[in-house]
């Protein structure tokens, strides 16, 4: 091991002889005071030289030495003109280098792996030019590691209001270096010692790692403005070059003390109580002891529920407190009202049957602790109101039920209701009056007969030759509705009555139905008219004839269907009209022919011989009973009955 041999008076003899004799030292060697670091960081300490005859000729030497103290001084660096060397057996052999910053003059050695044993060491630079003397500087270096977080903890009991001084609460931090320091503070305000008043005890643990940790205790006397106040512990630690803050966690701590005042209330419901409601008292004090004892009227307990409460429950509730261990006996008054409402009486009351056309009047009311709202409603609507209903010339339309509700404005769903059913009784009243006329091409017809009336009517359905068909007296409502249906066998036009009568009168209606034949389309003929022509498509031109030797009698068909109105009405029209321009003339040739003007009954005359073949004239007569028909063949020759 190489160690600088302090110990030669003879080498130091001859440099303080030398510096005397004029070869003054011109080395001159700065560094920093000190180099601070974390605890496991790396540290770099460099020394700074300047001479005057720098890199001249002259061999330069630089060693590195650490100082503990005056015995515990080695060195670990040693370099000259030839090599470097770091020294062995020693704490940084392991952990050191030594290099340059590229600036003339300045050598660093890194320290890696910074120990706690590190700190407070002196780090000496020497540095020797031959022929100019040598000088040396040092740098100490001071290690650092941030504590833990703080932990704060408050007594699990509650503390009393006294005159002695008792613990509140425990802090600790742990793991820091250099040793942390803790404050208190209750309510941002710090705490410090004060005789028979507060008291805080701190207390170092040097943990196997050389690291500190801290324990601080506060006792105070403890007062009742306590009970809201917020405690904590500050921990102060170093870093390098700053001073840094860590705060716990708040606390608050339990406070028994005495009550000096009592409150009793009802918690629930809000505002007005009424009948059917849960009520819930609560009773308090301004005070804080184990020692309390609560009574609501006889009943333990800070808080007392009553179900379903009625306006018997009505009354004055007291809460008594009772500490026995501070000798305190308070109590405190409420009142409690219930309101009610009773059920609602109606006049007239059940059913009530008034004559048609007459007034009707009903009151509606009930008792209540609060003003209330009285309103009628039939069917869900409003009708009236006020207590009183008053009804006016009343109609089958009047009857029904009133439903009378009397609301309490005050407090929301505080209402009762009761009933009332209304029958108008009078004549019947029929209520199909416009739909009298039907018109139909079936065999059987349902009718149905509406009628309003009370009491219940009895319903006749008869025909115009004086045949009852049917009778029924079916109610189907309450309302003063009854309702016939009756099936009418239909083969001609028929009128039938529906008649309805009870002890105050009668009415009726009169169905007038109208039969229409079914009826047969024959196949399509066209009917063609020089110089003008008219085509009927689909449509069936018949003239109904007398007998023989009478004259022809002209019918219009009736049409299979009926046709819509609006611009076919035109194009019937005009149909018709040639209908009937064919019937006269079949009729004047039929008249000539029998005259024998045209042709003799054993001869053939062709009358159509100038006619072109588009003018052909087909025509059917026909006589009511179909006995006897002349056809006019398409040569014009008239043809009989045994001749076909």
């Amino acid at each position: 091991m190489a160690v600088r041999d302090a110990a030669s008076p003879l080498l130091l003899g001859l440099l303080c002889l030398l510096h005397t004799w004029g070869a003054r030292a011109s080395v001159e060697v700065n560094m920093e005071d000190k180099v601070e670091v974390f605890l496991g960081d790396t540290a770099q300490i460099t020394c700074m030289f300047k001479s005057d005859d720098f890199g001249g000729s002259g061999g330069m030497t630089l060693e590195w030495y650490y100082i503990k103290s005056t015995k515990d001084t080695q060195r670990i660096y040693s370099q000259d003109s030839l090599q470097s060397t770091v020294d062995k057996n020693t704490p940084y052999s392991d952990r050191i280098t030594v290099g340059t910053t590229g600036t003339a003059g300045e050598v660093v050695l890194t320290i890696r792996d910074v120990q706690l044993s590190d700190d407070e060491v002196a780090f000496n630079c020497y540095v020797k030019i031959i022929g100019e003397g040598s000088g040396e500087g040092s740098t100490k270096l001071k290690v650092f590691k941030t504590p833990e977080d703080p932990t704060i903890q408050g007594v699990e009991q509650g503390i009393s209001v006294s005159d002695e001084v008792k613990r509140v609460a425990s802090c600790e931090v742990k793991n820091g270096y250099p040793k942390p320091k803790i404050t208190w503070y209750r309510d941002k305000m710090p705490l410090h010692n004060i005789p028979d008043a507060v008291k805080v005890d701190h207390r170092v643990t040097t943990q196997s790692s050389g690291l500190f940790s801290v324990n601080s205790d506060l006792d105070m006397k403890v007062e009742k403005k306590d009970k809201d106040a917020v405690f904590y512990c500050e921990v102060t630690f170093l870093v390098p070059g700053a001073e840094k803050m860590l705060e716990s966690n708040s606390i608050n701590i339990t406070v028994f003390y005495p009550p000096t005042s009592v409150n009793l209330w009802v918690e629930s419901p809000e505002g007005k109580v009424k009948e059917g409601d849960t009520v819930e008292f609560l009773c308090a004090s301004d005070g804080n002891s184990e020692s309390q004892y609560f009574t609501i009227n006889n009943n333990d307990g800070r808080s007392l529920k009553m179900e379903n409460v009625t306006r018997h429950n009505s009354g004055v509730y007291q809460c008594t407190v009772d500490d026995y261990e501070n000798s305190v006996n308070l109590s405190a008054n409420t009142t409690l009202f219930v309101n009610y409402l009773d059920e609602v009486v109606i006049k007239p009351t059940g059913s009530v049957s008034v004559d048609w056309k007459k007034e009707f009047s009903a009151t509606c009311n009930a008792l209540s602790s609060l003003s209330t709202s009285t309103t009628w409603f039939k069917d869900g609507k409003e009708v009236e109101k006020g207590h009183h209903l008053n009804l006016k010339a009343v109609t089958y339309d009047t009857a029904g039920t009133y439903v009378c509700v009397v609301t309490v404005p005050d407090i929301q769903a505080m209402q009762a209701n009761a009933s009332l059913q209304l029958t108008v009784q009078g004549p019947p009243e029929i209520i199909e009056k416009q739909l009298t006329e039907k018109e139909t091409n079936e065999r059987e017809l349902e009718l149905t007969c509406h009628i309003r009336s009370f009491p219940t009517p009895n319903i006749t359905w008869g025909t115009s030759n004086g045949k009852i068909i049917s009778s029924s007296n079916h109610m189907t409502d309450v309302g003063a509705k009854s309702v016939a249906k009756v099936q009418v066998n239909i083969t001609s036009n028929t009128t039938v009555f529906c008649n309805a009568s009870n002890e105050f009168g009668k009415d009726s209606v009169t169905y007038v139905i109208k039969f229409t034949k079914h009826t047969t389309t024959p196949a399509t003929t066209t009917t063609t008219i020089s110089p003008t022509t008219i085509t009927a498509a689909n449509t069936s031109t018949s003239i109904n004839a007398a007998k023989p030797k009478s004259t022809a009698k002209a019918e219009t068909p009736k049409p299979q269907e009926k046709v819509q109105k609006g611009s076919y009405g035109v194009i019937i029209a005009v149909i018709i009209i040639c209908i009937l321009l064919l019937a006269i003339l079949g009729s004047v040739l039929y008249f000539l022919y029998k005259k024998g003007k045209i042709c003799n009954r054993s001869g053939k005359k062709d009358f159509t011989k100038e006619k072109s073949s588009k003018d052909k004239i087909v025509v059917e007569m026909k006589s009511d009973n179909t006995e006897e028909a002349i056809l006019l063949g398409v040569n014009g020759e008239k043809q009989l009955p045994n001749d076909q």
